[in-house]
């Protein structure tokens, strides 16, 4: 009997060897064999009738070595890397297909007349949002929409080209020319980017009493081609807001499952962040980890106007503040100019201040004192600790059910998760 190890050898021609003289596994040995066994029983045996056979292991699941391939881990950084906000589209809608030309006969009717069948329509590109793209990345420079089908005969028209949706984020602007066309906000919206081109008519169309037997016919029309912008504004319903190392990444990474980069050096986050925020009533709250801003961020300093415009996106702000540097209500009074100056009445939306960092003692001195400063509500947590999260929760939920009602008693649907 062959041992268990051979019994991928099953049909084979191999020497009878006996049993005895085969180990069970090569693993029984400690890696040493007293022996080496033939070289026809560790080499594959070719078939009749067949070229050379793939090699094949000798051994068993339990004796084998190899390991699964595993994939390459991609950091954090690398991750962030493909965001893109920005991106110049050409469109250009499909053409349509030429008119047939065509006369009917058979052989009782000779003269049947003209059949030529009128040409199908181009395919139109239409920008359509989904909630499952976070970034214009995958968004290609050039896009063409389908060619109709040129007519045929027997007054057959030709298939119409199909549609091409190119899938964009949601909260992504479409410009043209300096000018905005279309504000995709909600899930499932639609905008015709580029309408395809009108077939042409086939000889059957200008079939007249004057003229019964037609040979004109026209071709289809070019579609029509235009240059685009977009520019993808995030659409959450909360904004972190603060200066660079306040936290805010830190606190996104312990309300939700974002994960974006922290280190101790300012401007860690280069790109906009969108976290979940799940409640035990299925109820989802996107907060949205803005890049730092500095003083004089409203006239493009820093970061600059690249990610102040994602703050108008925000329903309601959350104003971050480390409560470790001297007279915090400063950081307060600086992002409110930076927000008003870039966009009046921005600064003035339903909001909350964290004091962040509490777990420092120099922190626990300063909650008083900004406590006083400001108007606003002030919630101390750590956002490494964890310490008083649940309050934020608490508040951020009350925030997002007094917005839904809001948008509601308007008759417009709020944006959902």
């Amino acid at each position: 009997m062959l041992p268990r190890c051979w019994a991928g050898l099953a049909g084979r021609v191999v020497p009878v060897v006996p049993s005895a003289m085969l180990p069970w596994c090569w693993a029984v040995l400690g890696g040493r064999s007293p022996w080496r066994p033939a070289l026809s029983l560790l080499s594959p045996v070719p078939l009749p009738g067949r070229g050379r056979q793939p090699s094949f292991s000798t051994t068993c699941v339990r004796c084998s070595n190899r390991r699964l391939r595993q994939k390459r881990i991609i950091s954090e950084r690398k991750l962030t890397r493909y965001f893109v906000d920005h991106r110049k589209v050409r469109v250009v809608g499909g053409h349509g297909g030429g008119g047939g030309h065509s006369f009917y006969s058979e052989p009782r009717k000779i003269f049947g007349g003209p059949d030529g069948g009128n040409g199908g329509d181009g395919g139109h590109v239409i920008l359509k949002a989904d909630r499952q793209m976070k970034s214009l990345s995958a968004v290609l420079p050039f896009y063409q929409g389908f060619h109709g089908e040129r007519g045929g005969s027997k007054n057959c028209y030709g298939a119409n080209g199909a549609y091409m949706y190119v899938k964009v984020p949601v909260g992504t602007l479409v410009m043209e020319e300096g000018k905005v066309v279309a504000d995709l906000t909600q899930h499932g919206q639609e905008y015709v980017a580029a309408y395809g081109g009108a077939g042409g008519k086939g000889n059957r169309f200008f079939l007249s009493n004057e003229n019964r037997a037609p040979t004109l016919f026209t071709p289809g029309e070019p579609g029509q081609e235009r240059v685009l912008h977009l520019e993808l504004k995030t659409t959450a319903h909360a904004g972190l807001v603060g200066f660079p190392n306040a936290g805010k990444s830190s606190l996104l990474r312990a309300i939700s499952r974002a994960r974006p980069a922290v280190a101790a050096y300012p401007f860690t986050t280069l790109n906009p962040h969108v976290g979940i925020v799940q409640y035990q009533d299925y109820e989802q709250v996107s907060v949205a980890d803005i890049p730092g801003l500095i003083k004089g961020a409203h006239q493009n300093r820093g970061l600059g106007m690249a990610f102040l415009r994602h703050i108008e996106r925000c329903c309601f702000l959350l104003y971050v503040v480390d409560l470790s540097v001297s007279q915090p209500w400063t950081q307060l009074q600086d992002l409110k100019y930076e927000l008003e100056q870039y966009k009046k009445g921005l600064s003035e939306r339903p909001s909350v201040v964290i004091g962040n960092k509490i777990d420092l003692p120099q922190s626990r001195i300063n909650l008083p004192l900004l406590t006083e400063q400001v108007d606003e509500q002030v919630i101390a947590l750590s956002a490494l600790t964890g310490d008083n999260l649940e309050e934020l929760f608490l508040h951020l939920r009350e925030m997002y059910d007094s917005h839904v009602k809001k948008e509601q008693s308007r008759g417009q649907r709020p944006v959902k998760w």
